[in-house]
Protein backbone atom coordinates (compact mmCIF):
# COMPACT_ATOMS: atom_id res chain seq x y z
CA UNK A 1 0.00 0.00 0.00
CA UNK A 2 1.54 3.29 -1.11
CA UNK A 3 1.29 6.55 0.79
CA UNK A 4 0.36 8.39 -2.40
CA UNK A 5 -2.70 6.14 -2.72
CA UNK A 6 -3.79 7.13 0.78
CA UNK A 7 -3.29 10.82 -0.01
CA UNK A 8 -5.36 10.41 -3.17
CA UNK A 9 -8.11 8.54 -1.33
CA UNK A 10 -8.30 11.21 1.38
CA UNK A 11 -8.54 13.94 -1.26
CA UNK A 12 -11.29 12.11 -3.16
CA UNK A 13 -13.16 11.54 0.13
CA UNK A 14 -12.90 15.26 0.89
CA UNK A 15 -14.01 16.53 -2.52
CA UNK A 16 -16.31 13.65 -3.57
CA UNK A 17 -15.27 14.47 -7.10
CA UNK A 18 -12.52 12.77 -9.13
CA UNK A 19 -11.86 15.82 -11.29
CA UNK A 20 -11.51 18.22 -8.35
CA UNK A 21 -9.30 15.70 -6.54
CA UNK A 22 -7.10 15.39 -9.61
CA UNK A 23 -6.82 19.18 -9.86
CA UNK A 24 -5.90 19.48 -6.17
CA UNK A 25 -3.22 16.78 -6.53
CA UNK A 26 -1.98 17.96 -9.95
CA UNK A 27 -2.91 14.61 -11.52
CA UNK A 28 -4.97 13.75 -14.56
CA UNK A 29 -8.38 12.27 -13.58
CA UNK A 30 -7.51 8.84 -14.96
CA UNK A 31 -4.53 8.67 -12.59
CA UNK A 32 -6.82 9.30 -9.61
CA UNK A 33 -9.23 6.62 -10.80
CA UNK A 34 -6.40 4.10 -11.22
CA UNK A 35 -5.05 4.78 -7.73
CA UNK A 36 -8.46 4.32 -6.12
CA UNK A 37 -9.02 1.10 -8.06
CA UNK A 38 -5.59 -0.20 -7.00
CA UNK A 39 -6.42 0.57 -3.37
CA UNK A 40 -9.80 -1.17 -3.62
CA UNK A 41 -8.20 -4.24 -5.21
CA UNK A 42 -5.59 -4.43 -2.46
CA UNK A 43 -8.20 -4.07 0.30
CA UNK A 44 -10.71 -6.34 -1.41
CA UNK A 45 -13.67 -4.00 -0.85
CA UNK A 46 -15.16 -1.04 -2.75
CA UNK A 47 -14.37 2.29 -1.11
CA UNK A 48 -16.30 4.53 -3.52
CA UNK A 49 -19.83 4.21 -4.89
CA UNK A 50 -20.03 5.52 -8.46
CA UNK A 51 -23.53 6.99 -8.81
CA UNK A 52 -23.56 8.36 -12.33
CA UNK A 53 -21.77 11.70 -12.16
CA UNK A 54 -21.89 11.61 -8.36
CA UNK A 55 -19.69 9.58 -6.00
CA UNK A 56 -20.03 8.70 -2.33
CA UNK A 57 -18.04 6.76 0.23
CA UNK A 58 -19.21 3.23 0.94
CA UNK A 59 -19.47 2.09 4.55
CA UNK A 60 -16.04 0.47 4.13
CA UNK A 61 -14.78 3.73 2.64
CA UNK A 62 -15.94 5.71 5.66
CA UNK A 63 -14.23 3.29 8.02
CA UNK A 64 -11.04 3.30 5.97
CA UNK A 65 -11.03 7.12 5.88
CA UNK A 66 -10.76 7.23 9.68
CA UNK A 67 -7.70 4.95 9.55
CA UNK A 68 -6.25 6.92 6.65
CA UNK A 69 -6.52 10.16 8.62
CA UNK A 70 -4.80 8.51 11.58
CA UNK A 71 -1.96 7.22 9.38
CA UNK A 72 -1.46 10.62 7.74
CA UNK A 73 -1.50 12.36 11.11
CA UNK A 74 1.14 9.94 12.40
CA UNK A 75 3.28 10.70 9.35
CA UNK A 76 2.87 14.43 9.90
CA UNK A 77 3.89 13.99 13.53
CA UNK A 78 6.99 12.04 12.48
CA UNK A 79 7.99 14.70 9.95
CA UNK A 80 7.51 17.52 12.43
CA UNK A 81 9.54 15.70 15.06
CA UNK A 82 12.50 15.72 12.66
CA UNK A 83 12.16 19.34 11.64
CA UNK A 84 14.24 22.01 13.35
CA UNK A 85 12.34 24.89 11.83
CA UNK A 86 10.85 26.94 14.68
CA UNK A 87 8.12 28.44 12.48
CA UNK A 88 4.87 26.50 12.88
CA UNK A 89 3.47 25.21 9.61
CA UNK A 90 0.82 22.67 8.66
CA UNK A 91 -2.88 22.58 7.87
CA UNK A 92 -5.96 22.61 10.07
CA UNK A 93 -9.57 22.02 9.05
CA UNK A 94 -12.35 23.66 11.03
CA UNK A 95 -16.12 23.93 10.75
CA UNK A 96 -18.94 25.54 12.69
CA UNK A 97 -22.59 26.49 12.71
CA UNK A 98 -23.74 29.27 10.39
CA UNK A 99 -24.53 31.77 13.12
CA UNK A 100 -21.15 31.32 14.83
CA UNK A 101 -19.38 31.76 11.50
CA UNK A 102 -21.13 35.09 11.10
CA UNK A 103 -20.87 36.54 14.61
CA UNK A 104 -18.37 34.72 16.85
CA UNK A 105 -15.61 33.26 14.70
CA UNK A 106 -14.40 36.08 12.39
CA UNK A 107 -12.46 37.77 15.23
CA UNK A 108 -10.89 34.41 16.12
CA UNK A 109 -9.92 33.68 12.52
CA UNK A 110 -8.37 37.13 12.12
CA UNK A 111 -6.34 36.75 15.33
CA UNK A 112 -5.09 33.33 14.25
CA UNK A 113 -4.08 34.42 10.75
CA UNK A 114 -2.27 37.43 12.18
CA UNK A 115 -0.30 35.32 14.65
CA UNK A 116 0.36 32.27 12.44
CA UNK A 117 0.42 33.26 8.75
CA UNK A 118 2.39 30.11 7.87
CA UNK A 119 -0.39 27.72 8.86
CA UNK A 120 -2.83 26.76 6.13
CA UNK A 121 -6.36 27.27 7.37
CA UNK A 122 -9.34 25.43 5.83
CA UNK A 123 -12.90 26.23 6.83
CA UNK A 124 -15.22 23.44 5.71
CA UNK A 125 -18.97 24.22 5.57
CA UNK A 126 -20.94 21.28 6.99
CA UNK A 127 -24.67 21.10 7.85
CA UNK A 128 -25.42 21.48 11.57
CA UNK A 129 -26.63 17.92 11.93
CA UNK A 130 -23.29 16.58 10.62
CA UNK A 131 -20.87 18.78 12.55
CA UNK A 132 -20.19 16.30 15.36
CA UNK A 133 -19.99 13.33 12.97
CA UNK A 134 -17.34 15.19 10.96
CA UNK A 135 -15.01 14.74 13.95
CA UNK A 136 -15.67 11.01 14.09
CA UNK A 137 -15.02 10.46 10.39
CA UNK A 138 -11.94 12.69 10.33
CA UNK A 139 -13.28 15.42 8.03
CA UNK A 140 -12.49 18.16 10.54
CA UNK A 141 -9.96 18.78 13.29
CA UNK A 142 -12.14 21.14 15.34
CA UNK A 143 -15.78 22.22 15.22
CA UNK A 144 -17.64 25.09 16.88
CA UNK A 145 -21.25 24.57 17.87
CA UNK A 146 -24.02 26.38 19.71
CA UNK A 147 -25.74 23.89 22.01
CA UNK A 148 -26.08 22.61 25.53
CA UNK A 149 -22.73 21.48 26.94
CA UNK A 150 -21.73 18.40 24.97
CA UNK A 151 -20.68 15.44 27.09
CA UNK A 152 -19.54 12.47 25.01
CA UNK A 153 -16.87 9.92 25.95
CA UNK A 154 -15.00 10.26 22.64
CA UNK A 155 -15.10 14.07 22.45
CA UNK A 156 -13.38 16.91 24.28
CA UNK A 157 -15.68 19.91 24.69
CA UNK A 158 -14.33 23.35 25.64
CA UNK A 159 -16.97 25.84 26.76
CA UNK A 160 -16.18 29.29 25.36
CA UNK A 161 -19.17 31.55 25.98
CA UNK A 162 -22.57 31.26 27.66
CA UNK A 163 -25.06 32.65 25.16
CA UNK A 164 -28.02 34.90 25.95
CA UNK A 165 -31.14 34.53 23.79
CA UNK A 166 -34.02 36.92 23.15
CA UNK A 167 -37.58 36.88 21.93
CA UNK A 168 -37.53 39.89 19.62
CA UNK A 169 -40.09 42.12 17.98
CA UNK A 170 -40.21 45.35 16.00
CA UNK A 171 -40.73 48.51 18.10
CA UNK A 172 -44.24 48.91 16.62
CA UNK A 173 -45.28 45.34 17.45
CA UNK A 174 -48.34 45.15 19.80
CA UNK A 175 -46.26 43.38 22.49
CA UNK A 176 -43.23 45.66 22.25
CA UNK A 177 -44.22 47.99 25.10
CA UNK A 178 -45.27 45.26 27.55
CA UNK A 179 -43.36 44.97 30.82
CA UNK A 180 -44.62 41.46 31.43
CA UNK A 181 -45.96 38.69 29.21
CA UNK A 182 -48.31 35.82 29.93
CA UNK A 183 -48.51 32.51 28.09
CA UNK A 184 -51.74 33.56 26.39
CA UNK A 185 -50.03 36.67 24.95
CA UNK A 186 -47.84 34.47 22.76
CA UNK A 187 -50.40 31.82 21.89
CA UNK A 188 -51.61 33.48 18.68
CA UNK A 189 -48.33 35.04 17.58
CA UNK A 190 -46.24 34.09 14.54
CA UNK A 191 -42.69 33.00 15.41
CA UNK A 192 -39.74 33.52 13.08
CA UNK A 193 -37.40 30.60 13.66
CA UNK A 194 -34.47 28.68 12.25
CA UNK A 195 -35.23 25.38 10.55
CA UNK A 196 -36.01 22.27 12.57
CA UNK A 197 -32.78 20.42 13.24
CA UNK A 198 -30.95 23.57 14.29
CA UNK A 199 -29.78 22.91 17.85
CA UNK A 200 -31.07 26.06 19.49
CA UNK A 201 -34.37 25.77 17.59
CA UNK A 202 -34.81 22.35 19.21
CA UNK A 203 -34.06 23.83 22.63
CA UNK A 204 -36.52 26.67 21.99
CA UNK A 205 -39.31 24.25 21.03
CA UNK A 206 -38.67 22.27 24.19
CA UNK A 207 -38.66 25.40 26.34
CA UNK A 208 -41.98 26.80 25.13
CA UNK A 209 -43.66 23.41 25.34
CA UNK A 210 -42.72 23.31 29.00
CA UNK A 211 -44.42 26.69 29.41
CA UNK A 212 -47.65 25.34 27.97
CA UNK A 213 -47.41 26.92 24.52
CA UNK A 214 -48.07 24.37 21.81
CA UNK A 215 -49.13 24.30 18.19
CA UNK A 216 -47.46 27.64 17.44
CA UNK A 217 -47.53 29.25 14.02
CA UNK A 218 -44.00 29.64 12.69
CA UNK A 219 -42.08 30.71 9.61
CA UNK A 220 -38.76 28.92 9.15
CA UNK A 221 -35.57 30.42 7.75
CA UNK A 222 -32.06 29.15 7.10
CA UNK A 223 -30.40 32.48 7.84
CA UNK A 224 -30.34 34.44 11.10
CA UNK A 225 -30.03 37.61 9.03
CA UNK A 226 -33.30 36.82 7.26
CA UNK A 227 -35.06 36.22 10.58
CA UNK A 228 -33.75 39.48 11.97
CA UNK A 229 -34.85 41.62 9.04
CA UNK A 230 -38.28 40.00 8.85
CA UNK A 231 -38.77 40.70 12.56
CA UNK A 232 -37.90 44.36 12.01
CA UNK A 233 -40.71 44.64 9.46
CA UNK A 234 -43.21 43.35 12.03
CA UNK A 235 -43.78 39.93 10.45
CA UNK A 236 -43.58 38.16 13.79
CA UNK A 237 -41.53 37.39 16.89
CA UNK A 238 -37.95 36.22 16.36
CA UNK A 239 -35.85 33.95 18.53
CA UNK A 240 -32.13 34.71 18.20
CA UNK A 241 -28.96 34.90 20.30
CA UNK A 242 -27.81 38.26 21.60
CA UNK A 243 -24.63 38.19 19.48
CA UNK A 244 -26.75 38.34 16.29
CA UNK A 245 -28.93 41.29 17.32
CA UNK A 246 -26.78 43.41 19.62
CA UNK A 247 -26.46 46.28 17.14
CA UNK A 248 -30.18 46.27 16.26
CA UNK A 249 -31.15 46.36 19.96
CA UNK A 250 -28.78 49.28 20.59
CA UNK A 251 -30.23 51.20 17.63
CA UNK A 252 -33.80 50.48 18.72
CA UNK A 253 -34.63 48.56 15.54
CA UNK A 254 -35.65 45.55 17.61
CA UNK A 255 -37.04 45.18 21.13
CA UNK A 256 -36.31 42.29 23.50
CA UNK A 257 -39.60 41.04 24.94
CA UNK A 258 -39.85 40.38 28.71
CA UNK A 259 -39.92 36.59 28.46
CA UNK A 260 -37.44 34.57 30.50
CA UNK A 261 -36.34 31.05 29.59
CA UNK A 262 -34.46 29.81 32.67
CA UNK A 263 -34.27 26.27 31.30
CA UNK A 264 -32.36 27.39 28.20
CA UNK A 265 -28.62 26.86 28.72
CA UNK A 266 -26.77 27.30 25.43
CA UNK A 267 -22.99 27.50 25.14
CA UNK A 268 -20.63 28.29 22.30
CA UNK A 269 -18.17 25.44 22.49
CA UNK A 270 -15.23 23.96 20.64
CA UNK A 271 -15.19 20.20 20.08
CA UNK A 272 -12.44 17.80 19.06
CA UNK A 273 -12.03 14.04 19.00
CA UNK A 274 -10.15 12.88 22.10
CA UNK A 275 -7.99 10.50 20.01
CA UNK A 276 -7.07 13.16 17.46
CA UNK A 277 -3.34 13.88 17.38
CA UNK A 278 -2.83 17.55 18.21
CA UNK A 279 -0.33 18.75 15.63
CA UNK A 280 1.60 21.96 16.37
CA UNK A 281 -0.79 23.77 14.02
CA UNK A 282 -3.88 22.56 15.93
CA UNK A 283 -2.26 23.34 19.28
CA UNK A 284 -1.43 26.83 18.03
CA UNK A 285 -5.04 27.36 17.02
CA UNK A 286 -6.33 26.14 20.41
CA UNK A 287 -3.96 28.58 22.14
CA UNK A 288 -5.42 31.46 20.12
CA UNK A 289 -8.94 30.30 21.01
CA UNK A 290 -8.01 30.55 24.69
CA UNK A 291 -6.67 34.07 24.13
CA UNK A 292 -9.75 35.29 22.25
CA UNK A 293 -12.48 33.70 24.38
CA UNK A 294 -12.95 34.04 28.09
CA UNK A 295 -13.97 30.76 29.77
CA UNK A 296 -17.72 30.37 30.13
CA UNK A 297 -18.46 30.58 33.91
CA UNK A 298 -20.08 27.46 35.32
CA UNK A 299 -19.49 25.47 32.13
CA UNK A 300 -16.84 22.85 32.85
CA UNK A 301 -14.87 21.08 30.16
CA UNK A 302 -15.67 17.45 29.51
Amino acid sequence: MEIRHLVTFRTVASTLNFSRAAEALNYVPSNVTMQIQALEEELGVPLIDRLGKQIALTEAGRKFLWHTEKIMNDLDEARLALQKNEDITGTITISGSEILCAYRLPLLFHAFRTKHPGIRFNFRPIPNERLVNSLYDGQTDLVFILDEQVRAPRLVSTALHNELFHLLAAPHHPLADRTRLQVQDLQEEVFLLTEKGCTYRTLFDRSIERRGIDGITSLEFFSAEAIKHCAMTGMGIAFLPDMAVKAELERGELVSLPWEMPDLHVVTQMLRHKDKWLSPAIEAFIDVVKDVFEPAPGSPQS
